[in-house]
């Protein structure tokens, strides 16, 4: 099994930053792709970013193109996602989540076997 961690979240006020860490262990070797996705009251899930392991190929939401990028630590582990210029309607709970393999419906919850319990990101106005 994989277990993953997020970090990093907090409250923070319109235009500052923020970075989500999330941490992989257990079987890491069987995740092909990493994704954030997040929830704010009274929405559904939404995909955020994904990035794929094998050549640190990333995938955004039009939404935060270019605002909060992913990336990847192979030798810890850990995905993070760095969060820019953040905006109130960013605030959300953030999950990290890992799929088996690359599918080109990165962007889907269901494609993820693991998930975080998801760190709370409050931002101001």
């Amino acid at each position: 099994q994989v277990q993953l961690v997020e970090s990093g979240g907090g409250l923070v006020q319109a235009g500052g930053s923020l970075r989500l860490s999330c941490a992989a262990s257990g079987r890491t070797y069987s995740i092909a792709t990493m994704g954030w996705f997040r929830q704010a009251p009274g929405k559904e899930r939404e995909f955020v970013a994904a990035i794929r392991l094998s050549d640190g190929r990333t995938y955004y939401a039009d939404s935060v193109k270019g605002r909060l990028p992913i990336s990847r630590d192979n030798a810890k582990d850990t995905v993070y996602l760095q969060m820019n210029s953040l905006k109130p309607e960013d605030t959300a709970v953030y999950y990290c989540a890992g799929a088996r393999s690359y599918s080109s419906n990165y962007y889907v919850a269901a494609q993820y076997a693991y998930w975080g319990r998801g760190t709370q990101v409050t931002v101001s106005s």
